[in-house]
């Protein structure tokens, strides 16, 4: 009888759960191919204004779930994840009464913005560091926050009453843009850089084994009320 029950909850796990998730994930599909469309626009609107070949200006779409961003010294990263993810019961978006009334509304579709040097990517400097500078969460209904650097993670943080638009899309798209071209290149301290091996040295020119990045102990943390959920 037991195992009867727990066959009967099991096919209703998969009706409810995988269904919701595949619906969440479609959801965040669909969002992530606004952003790639407002970062092509950006990308043509800048090239308006700025007539300067030694400033890029580049969209590169990598597909269904990744996309580029080549802004000056900068290329912003904007990935969607596979999974879709769940709020903790500890985190102040399932405290509201929109989560509370239905709890599916904490299972979100996850899009990072990662900032890296662009000569990173150029030059292929696969040791190079780059951060997290912000990820967006999407539920089924389009309700969404926004955690990350600077005004990233000031202006959206209501989930409750925030439902994702094109304006928004790029709003953040902008503030993205503007947080990682301010935030500069800064030299190591001598003691970290001042040796180096010949290997390293002869490739310095192509792909460098030298570790380069914006700055040193720059760390964004995870929220740890987040956990993953498999699609």
């Amino acid at each position: 009888m037991k195992d009867h029950s727990e066959k009967d909850y099991l096919v209703n796990l998969l009706k409810s759960r995988s269904v919701l998730k595949q619906d969440i994930y479609k959801n965040t599909i669909h969002w992530f191919s606004v952003f790639k469309k407002e970062l092509q626009h950006c990308i043509t609107l800048l090239g308006k204004e700025i007539n300067d070949s030694r400033v890029r200006l580049r969209f590169v779409d990598r597909g269904e779930t990744e996309a580029h961003l080549y802004i000056g010294s900068d290329i912003l990263i904007f990935h969607m994840h596979s999974n879709v993810f769940k709020f903790s019961e500890l985190d102040f978006a399932s405290k509201t009464s929109y989560v509370k009334d239905n709890p599916d509304n904490a299972f979100c579709g996850v899009i990072h913005i990662y900032d890296f040097l662009a000569d990173s990517y150029e030059y292929s400097r696969l040791n190079d560091t780059g951060y997290l500078i912000g990820r967006l969460f999407i539920n089924r209904e389009s309700h969404f926050q926004l955690e990350g650097k600077g005004d990233l993670g000031m202006l959206y943080r209501n989930f409750m009453n925030q439902v994702l638009s094109e304006e928004i899309v790029k709003d953040i798209i902008y503030r993205a843009a503007v947080y990682a071209l301010e935030f500069d290149l800064l030299n190591p301290p001598y003691d970290t850089v001042n040796q180096v091996s010949v290997s390293e040295l002869q490739t310095l020119s192509s792909h460098s084994l030298l570790k380069t990045g914006k700055t040193l102990g720059f760390k964004f943390k995870s929220n740890p009320d987040i956990k993953a959920e498999k699609n």
